[in-house]
């Protein structure tokens, strides 16, 4: 049998396992990244940051959505609106009344609805009856119902008359009794 020297040996033992090694490394390297902690945080936070931005996404989508719903919504609104309107101002225009004189009543009416019913009153009373009509068809009804309470019995009543048959009335001036 023969003896092979020791040294040499273990020499060419250790020299198979440094190139092994290498190896090894070498086909770890190109393969896969050797996992850290940092690198697996880093990873982590990055998927919580894009989920986070796909959330916020969905919610500006669905954001967007309702707003063109409510455009929609708020036009067809408005479509309707003046779909219901457009006959009106049709009838109005064959009685005499066109849109810009009624505009004007529809002013002269809120003027009147944010002044004090006692003193809405005294004015609306000294005015043409005819006008005195037009107004009050304008305004809302409590406001209405306030400033004439606030009237004379003669002209609250002349007014109510021409609210009832839709022409104005005139009201009689009261006669003084005698003694």
């Amino acid at each position: 049998m023969i003896r092979l020297p020791l040294l040499p040996l273990t020499a060419a033992v250790s020299a198979l396992a440094v190139v092994a090694n290498g190896a090894a490394v070498a086909g770890d390297a190109v393969g896969q990244p050797q996992e850290t902690r940092l690198g697996n945080e880093i990873r982590s936070d990055m998927k919580a940051q894009q989920s986070r931005e796909a959330q916020r996404q969905r919610a500006l989508d669905l954001r967007e959505q309702a707003l063109k719903a409510a455009q929609a919504r708020m036009k067809r609104q408005l479509d309707e609106g003046q779909a219901a309107t457009a006959p009106a101002d049709g009838a109005g225009g064959a009685a005499g009344g066109d849109n810009p004189s009624e505009q004007r009543f529809a002013d002269l009416a809120r003027i009147y609805q944010a002044m004090k019913p006692a003193k809405a009153a005294l004015v609306l009373e000294k005015l043409d009856p005819d006008v005195q009509l037009r107004i009050a068809q304008h305004m809302r009804e409590r406001n209405a119902g306030l400033i004439m309470a606030a009237m004379t019995p003669q002209g609250a009543a002349a007014l109510s008359m021409g609210l009832a048959r839709g022409i104005p009335v005139r009201a009689e001036p009261m006669k003084k009794a005698v003694d």
